[in-house]
């Protein structure tokens, strides 16, 4: 048995975690701060940094007392080292640090990207996995493909070239004048609207698994000029609409085209975006093969996640030292 006591800090969510053998939650708790930013229509990294540094103590406390162990129970400190905010990840690096120093309990920084991916393993039926597998990671941050042929094996087969989903759902969203974050919004929004009313491109390049979502973001901003030149309400569900579906048919395509040249026996989807409800419906429907999308929960970033990777590494051998940095533009 590997308990891992793991910690989530590299955006703006503050989180700690037990996790047991990688599979099950003992403890788990997460701090939010999507209403201080919202203001600002994203994340301001400044504020995000010192928003951790108030709550992180009490949240690892909090994450132990969920748990019901002590520290003694404890066979690895795991943190996210990277990819993220540099503000942010320091907060929580250099407190798995000082809880490693203190207690003795060996550290272990790992990747936030690898996290989202093993989501998956905290959900029921993970038993059932079969590799290969085809991974779509989309969020704010990121939109990436990667062919998984094992535990901790990854081949990178494509990615956005500009703007990631997620990112082009909160600029759109504030367009049309929806609360940040803007796809929750846009995915209530659009089950309300007509998804044909407005044809906005998609882009699909022939060849390749490579995704861009700048343009689709200029064409619905275009849109929303044009009609409100014209003195006319905007139709908001029906550009959500609109809108949401040309980013689902480009995953939607993409991802398929990846398990169909590859022979993956299934798709993982993961990342913020991986809530989106149209998104995980579709890919289910027009896909052949198992797609599975974690609990809503373990969508956005949290500890969970962090522990479930970190068992991966942590049984394999893997260690860091006390000079351990952060690495914020770190990727599999």
């Amino acid at each position: 048995m590997t308990v891992i006591f793991s910690i989530e800090t590299s955006c703006d969510e503050t989180s700690a975690a037990v996790i047991k053998d990688g599979r099950e939650i003992l403890g788990h708790t997460v701090a939010s701060q999507e209403a201080i930013h919202a203001k600002y229509g994203g994340v301001f990294p400044e504020v995000a940094s010192r928003k951790h540094i108030e709550v992180i103590s009490p949240i690892v406390t909090e994450a132990l007392e969920q748990a019901q162990v002590g520290w003694d129970a404890i066979d690895c400190i795991a943190v996210t080292k990277g990819p993220g905010l540099v503000g942010s990840l320091l907060v929580g690096v250099n407190m798995a640090k000082g809880l490693s120093l203190a207690t003795g309990i060996p550290l272990l920084g790992v990747n936030h990207i690898e996290g989202h991916i093993y989501s998956q393993w905290l959900a029921d039926g993970a038993e059932e996995i079969e590799f290969p597998l085809v991974i779509l990671v989309v969020s704010g941050g990121h939109t990436e493909l990667y062919l998984m042929t094992d535990h901790c094996e990854y081949e990178h087969l494509g990615g956005t070239i500009d703007d990631a989903a997620g990112e082009a759902f909160d600029k759109v969203g504030r367009l049309l004048g929806l609360p940040y974050p803007g796809g929750p919004h846009i995915d209530k929004a659009a089950k309300l609207g007509d998804p044909t009313r407005f044809d906005f491109p998609r882009a699909i390049m022939k060849d390749g698994y490579n995704f861009s979502f700048s343009g689709l973001k200029t064409a619905a901003m275009r849109e929303i000029q044009k009609l409100e030149r014209a003195g006319e309400d905007l139709p908001i569900n029906d550009l959500a609409a609109g809108f949401q579906q040309a980013v689902v048919d480009a995953l939607v395509i993409k991802t398929g085209r990846a398990v169909a040249q590859t022979g993956a026996k299934g798709v993982h989807i993961a990342g913020g975006v991986s809530a989106n409800s149209q998104l995980r419906r579709e890919m289910a429907e027009r896909l052949d093969v198992p797609v599975r999308t974690p609990p809503l929960f373990l969508c956005t970033d949290n500890a969970a996640m962090i522990g479930a990777i970190a068992h991966q590494r942590f049984i394999r051998g893997e260690r860091s030292g006390s000079d351990m940095d952060v690495t914020p533009s770190w990727q599999i």
